[in-house]
């Protein structure tokens, strides 16, 4: 069995369970709560407790918390099917501070109108919450629509990045 890490670190919007493979790539990032979230309990046997193949993600996730950073470098490793690789490659590509609806993720793979359930479904599967920025998709409306982390850390996150107001 290829080793796997984990590690919990404290954050504004709970305690944050993340996972990585044995190259220290993040498989995962959980919230408390989080739907289809990885939980201490769900963590296999085997599975090491390490800070060290976290540092780089501790230190990125510190400073976007404290409004200093922008764009995540981490190296990810999440497991998805090829549909879920290229919404998930979307999400990297809206900007810190910005929101985009999920047609328009639809639009930006090449999926058609049709499609938007099954990017929502993608959207909503990703195990890589805040450094993976699902929280910047939004209804067609405006409106905050479901997010995995629950809807009051998607504002606030929203709110973090300038993208809503109070």
């Amino acid at each position: 069995m290829t080793a796997m890490y984990w590690t919990q670190l404290g954050a504004p919007v709970g305690t944050l369970l993340l996972t990585a493979d044995a190259d220290g790539a993040l498989t995962s990032l959980s919230m408390p709560g989080q739907k289809g979230g990885r939980t201490a309990e769900s963590l296999q046997d085997g599975w090491r407790c390490e800070r060290g193949p976290f540092r780089a993600a501790a230190e990125q996730l510190a400073a976007y918390f404290a409004g200093e950073l922008k764009e995540f470098q981490l190296q990810l490793s999440p497991q998805g099917t090829d549909f879920r690789q290229r919404v998930w490659a979307a999400l990297d590509e809206v900007p810190y501070g910005a929101t985009v609806t999920y047609g328009q993720i639809a639009a930006r793979i090449g999926a058609s109108r049709a499609a938007v359930r099954a990017v929502g479904g993608a959207i909503g599967a990703n195990p890589l919450l805040i450094v993976r920025p699902c929280h910047r998709v939004i209804g067609a409306d405006g409106s905050m629509t479901g997010y995995a982390g629950g809807v009051e850390r998607k504002v606030w996150l929203l709110t973090l990045e300038g993208a809503l107001t109070g």
